[in-house]
């Protein structure tokens, strides 16, 4: 069985050693993507519709699927992972220019003063949960010292960011380790990438359907470049009655199965969750400029009907993988510059690769029961169809 998925109940055993021989990169194409479906998309994607179209970026999880029945803190159920996204791979230490953008702060994504100050990524972009994301931290240190990826300091800032899995996940009970963390690591790659309930996407909930890991990629045509932009979700947020797929309100028309958060405000569920945006480009950007990039993933998300809640963190962030040795610390560095008056289509294709990866993620992903037996259902492919039909916005 492929090491991304060791983590098992007992009950699941049979069921894993039906598939043991399927690595899970393999399994990941055989599941119906948004497009399959039906849902029509903005732009023309990459080769794998996914952020490892950008050259060089790989993509790792490590997932944990322990336990069942009432939650024992400590003991479980465990529903949580790990997700790592590598600019430039896992032996490369050539750091990336990148720029964040925080919509809502109710989250967490660490390094990010120095990411301001220097404009470089220094290494992985971690997402995880959101008490996980301590030792994911120090675990991509030591990660780092292991393999001597330390680049140009001797000491590193790492980016970990986070949503909360605490409906069906034991949050409390720590389940991350260190070597989940290595695991996503050592384990990436440049192909295509699993989507739905993997990685630190495992226990998570989109309005109010199961949630977890998307992806999608577009690529610009050559007169603006031929660049590609490539995003990566975490999605863990939203109300059933705000979703929007292409359009169309499927949130209204699929009433059934409604998983609500616990906070309420009055008589109206609140939503309790969040997203983490990860935005790769191969387009020559400096700082300034991707921080506009990771501001535009806001349009992609408020497509599928976010509101950006109070309890949301809504966190994004863009790295370019072009002007290779930009960070070396002697001479001084010649660099490329898309024009800002060249900019706009990868603001488009950024707004359009987020919109996409989103549905992407809902559309993968699987129902799962948790901690106290909470059940959280997945999005229904049948469902999204007849609401795609009803509102004439069906692709064949």
């Amino acid at each position: 069985m492929h090491r991304h998925l060791i983590h098992l109940s007992v009950r699941t055993l049979v069921v894993v050693a039906i598939f043991a021989a399927i690595p899970l990169h393999s399994a990941a194409q055989q599941k119906p993507r948004a497009r399959d479906l039906g849902v029509p998309f903005d732009g023309t994607p990459g080769p794998r519709n996914a952020i490892t179209d950008v050259a060089g970026v790989e993509v790792g999880h490590s997932t944990i699927i322990r336990g069942e029945g009432k939650l024992e803190t400590g003991k479980g159920p465990a529903r949580t992972g790990v997700t790592a996204v590598l600019p430039r791979g896992k032996k490369n230490t050539d750091l990336v220019f990148a720029g964040w953008f925080s919509l809502n702060g109710n989250g967490e994504m660490t390094g990010t003063t120095w990411l301001d100050d220097s404009g470089f990524l220094e290494g992985p972009v971690m997402i995880t949960n959101t008490h996980s994301v301590g030792i994911v931290r120090d675990a991509v240190i030591s990660w780092q010292v292991r393999n001597g990826l330390l680049t140009n300091q001797p000491w590193t800032l790492p980016v970990v960011a986070e949503t909360w899995d605490g409906h069906l996940n034991d949050i409390n009970g720590f389940h991350v380790k260190e070597s989940h963390a290595f695991e996503s690591l050592d384990t990436s790659g440049a192909g295509n990438v699993a989507e739905g309930n993997v990685g630190g996407g495992t226990g998570m909930i989109c309005h109010e359907f199961k949630g977890g890991i998307g992806t999608a990629s577009r690529k610009l045509n050559e007169r603006a470049g031929g660049y590609t932009v490539g995003v990566l979700v975490q999605c863990n947020y939203g109300l059933r009655r705000q979703l929007r797929v292409a359009g169309a309100p499927v949130g209204t028309e699929i009433t059934e199965g409604t998983f609500r958060w616990g906070r309420r405000t009055g008589d109206a569920p609140e939503e309790a969750g969040s997203i983490i945006i990860v935005v790769a480009t191969d387009a020559p950007l400096l700082p300034h400029q991707l921080r506009r990039v990771a501001r535009r993933a806001s349009l992609g998300l408020a497509r599928n009907g976010s509101i950006s809640g109070n309890g949301s963190g809504d966190i994004f962030i863009a790295f370019s993988t072009a002007n290779p040795r930009a960070a070396a610390p002697e001479g001084v560095t010649q660099l490329q510059m898309l024009p800002n008056e060249r900019i706009s289509a990868v603001f488009e294709a950024t707004v359009q690769a987020t919109e996409e990866a989103i549905i992407n993620a809902m559309v993968a992903a699987e129902t799962m029961t948790g901690a106290d037996n909470q059940k959280v259902i997945a999005l229904p492919h049948d469902r999204l169809r007849e609401a795609l039909r009803k509102y004439n916005r069906m692709v064949q």
